[in-house]
């Protein structure tokens, strides 16, 4: 009988395999053994968990596209703690993302009009595919926790007229703000809590061929402090709000919203798509109080399976959560063939989802990110405590966390070009010894007491 729960990655045709201790392999003969030391009298952040987002382009294929039986299989495979690897967080966007069938948000008007009482506000988009599956993904993980993050203000708040390129004209800030309100009481209506927003997605990036809007730091310290915090306040709204939400290579951008609007601040939300994950240190070393959340990494076609693409999640995971994230979350839960749908106009896509649905056949496959993510998400709960791990090699990456149960998990990625032998330690005292093929994962949940 195995004391642990072990889980392994080799290649693409061995993705997360269970092992027991009797199959692993004896340690290398004349091969030095690495050690990978814990101690969890050490701890650092606590999980959310992991995910990734129903965009309107996902949500359509699993709610629309699969077959009942498939869509009920694979909402199990993706959220449920035992009988799936447990996804504890969804990051849905507020309206069109690139990744729609459509340009809309929650207050389309015709050119010319404006509604600054928000009269014709509506979430019925999403009352379609998207808030049906976040149900049922709570209803199979009652730990999730929604994040809401819009590409774009609703066109006739921008100077530019459209959801695409501009900025919030000033003016309309404080109704703005009432647009969030309303987003998440509309949300509660069909029981679901949002856990946190942020006021913009990707704020300093400005595309031409998808929904997206300039906000400036200093714009965005103002919208938070004097506008959006104040009607969460007013109105009893419990919801946090996390600033940038932006990539790692501009800390100076959540740096400049923390002094400006800290206290109306609850932390920083962070992409993978430029820059060091060591950023959310230098941030969270700043503003210690301050949550850190990884919002959005997706994989694709731009880096090469198996083994770089799967390296790449692996590695930046790790990396993740060792600068302090309290969440590491992948961009579309789905997407087709054609790595779509999206929006008109937007052009060649490269993206690729945790999943593929065949919209020609309808047939459903797990992607390399799917088993990525479950290394993590299947031994690491929400709730868990980081604790201290470090190792001999830095080629050896690791993280460690202590669960709620007193079980401890860990995560280990050989980034090497050998096969080397590991030995992994507690308080000094060995617990288990086996040997890491080169660019292999492996996923321990040590019992408590072990």
């Amino acid at each position: 009988m195995s004391r642990f729960k072990i889980y392994q990655s080799t290649g693409e045709h061995e993705l997360f395999e269970p092992v027991s201790e009797q199959q692993l392999k004896p340690l290398k003969a004349g091969k030095e053994t690495i050690e990978v030391n814990l101690d969890d009298q050490q701890t650092f952040q606590e999980m959310d968990g992991f995910g990734a987002s129903f965009t309107d382009s996902s949500a359509y294929l699993i709610h629309q596209i699969l077959s009942e039986e498939q869509r009920e299989e694979l909402m199990i495979r993706l959220f449920h703690p035992e009988d799936g690897i447990g996804l504890s967080v969804i990051r849905n966007p507020m309206g069109a993302s690139d990744y729609a069938r459509t340009v809309y948000s929650y207050n389309d008007l015709p050119e010319g009009e404006t509604d600054p009482d928000l009269t014709r506000f509506s979430i019925a988009h999403d009352e379609e595919d998207v808030i049906p599956l976040t149900k049922k993904a709570l209803e199979l993980n009652p730990d999730l926790k929604l994040f809401l993050s819009p590409w774009s203000a609703p066109g006739w708040m921008k100077t530019s007229g459209s959801m695409i390129t501009g900025q919030l004209k000033h003016e309309y800030y404080p109704v703005y703000a009432e647009y969030f309100a309303k987003t998440i009481k509309a949300y509660a209506e069909h029981g679901l809590t949002v856990h946190a927003v942020t006021p913009q997605n990707e704020a300093l990036y400005e595309p031409g061929h998808y929904p997206g809007m300039l906000m400036p730091a200093e714009a965005q310290a103002d919208f938070i402090k004097n506008h959006l915090k104040p009607a969460f306040v007013s109105q009893g709204i419990q919801t946090k709000i996390l600033c940038y939400d932006h990539n790692w290579n501009e800390p100076g951008y959540p740096l400049t919203v923390l002094e400006q609007a800290g206290e109306e601040v609850d932390g920083v939300a962070w992409h993978w798509y430029g820059g060091e994950a060591t950023a959310q240190t230098k941030v969270h070393q700043a503003h210690t109080g301050k949550e850190v959340h990884f919002t959005e990494g997706s994989g694709g076609e731009w880096i090469p399976p198996f083994e770089q693409a799967f390296s790449n999640v692996m590695r930046t995971g790790i990396q993740i959560l060792r600068n302090y994230s309290k969440s590491f979350v992948l961009w579309n839960m789905a997407l087709d063939e054609n790595n779509g749908p999206t929006v008109p106009g937007f052009g060649r896509s490269t993206c690729r989802g945790i999943v593929q649905v065949n919209q020609q056949t309808g047939e459903l496959a797990y992607t390399l990110d799917y088993y990525a993510l479950a290394h993590f998400s299947a031994i690491i709960r929400p709730q868990a405590v980081r604790i201290e791990s470090n190792s001999s090699h830095e080629f050896i990456s690791n993280v460690a966390f202590r669960n709620q149960d007193g079980s401890i998990a860990v995560v280990l990625f050989n980034d090497g070009e050998a096969s080397e032998n590991i030995q992994l330690k507690l308080h000094k005292d060995e617990l288990l010894t086996l040997t890491m093929e080169p660019h292999s994962a492996w996923s321990i949940l040590i019992p408590n007491p072990f």
